[in-house]
């Protein structure tokens, strides 16, 4: 019985003897989908949700060990396990304090992966898991990173310029998500797309009013973050309309690439900078 596979260019059902892809052309589509870490990677939407998720918890639970004392414990949910501020400066919180006076752009992208409490980030990781797969499935995996990393960049550079000082955590890039979302909705139409449009809206009304009521929320980055979601669901197109191109996989990739290079010498000059006082 000859096996199939999902072929690592087009994303469509061949048999894993082919040599070239008979709808693509791409050569060897099996070896590539067995020594490509990359390409296998991106065949697995769940993977990258994961992925992204540990980078997240990783993030936060080494802010936590950079404390110089013991993280406080609170009756308020909201500062629970909180890391310091100055332990999330060295590893990259953002605003106008990192940036217009330390000159820390890099933190526009470090800022999308840490968080102030327990609670901050089991509530945009649980979010994360719900609505990046659906991103996933309607735009690719590639424009799903593109739209996670440019619209948190985006989000944050709006809360800069809005006079924000001090600003951390994935919501921005989530909002982009869920901008993005939901254009598709109202771009697609029909029960499915209407559906999307209104749960999606819904889950944005909540983000406002959560705003709203509760202190030191940043929502500029979140209007931002939505503004850049549903621009580049639009500028990109989603996969019912346009294929994912190379210029979408070579986005992506500088997308990860620059954020494991912020992330990485972000803890190891938090790690130097702490060890130094």
């Amino acid at each position: 019985m000859r096996s199939s596979i999902l072929c690592p260019n087009c994303r469509k059902l061949i048999s894993a003897d082919e040599r070239k892809c008979p709808y693509c052309g791409l050569s060897n589509p099996a070896s590539l989908l067995k020594y490509n870490f990359w390409t296998r990677g991106l065949n697995d939407p769940f993977q990258i949700v994961r992925w992204i998720i540990y980078l997240n918890v990783g993030m936060y639970l080494i802010s936590l060990l950079l404390n110089s004392m013991i993280p406080r414990f609170s009756y308020n949910p909201l500062v629970f396990l909180s890391p310091e501020n100055k332990s999330l400066l060295l590893m990259g919180a953002t605003g106008t304090i990192p940036i217009g006076r330390l000159g820390r752009w890099w933190t526009l992208i470090s800022a999308n992966y840490l968080h102030g409490s327990i609670l901050h980030i089991f509530f945009n990781m649980f979010a994360f898991n719900q609505i990046a797969p659906l991103v996933i499935r309607e735009f690719g995996t590639n424009r799903m990173i593109i739209l996670y990393t440019l619209g948190g960049v985006f989000g944050f550079i709006v809360s800069y310029f809005a006079g924000v000082t001090f600003t951390i955590g994935a919501s921005a890039a989530l909002c982009s998500l869920i901008g993005a979302s939901l254009y598709f909705g109202k771009s697609r139409g029909g029960a499915y797309g209407q559906a999307i449009y209104r749960q999606l809206g819904t889950w944005t009304l909540g983000i406002f009013l959560f705003g709203l009521f509760f202190p030191g929320i940043n929502n500029w980055g979140h209007g931002g973050g939505l503004i850049a979601g549903a621009f580049l669901g639009f500028a990109m197109g989603y996969e019912e309309r346009k294929r994912e191109t190379a210029t979408h996989k070579m986005l992506a990739a500088g997308c990860a690439i620059a954020t494991m290079l912020i992330l990485i010498g972000a803890v190891l000059s938090a790690l130097y900078y702490r060890t130094l006082g």
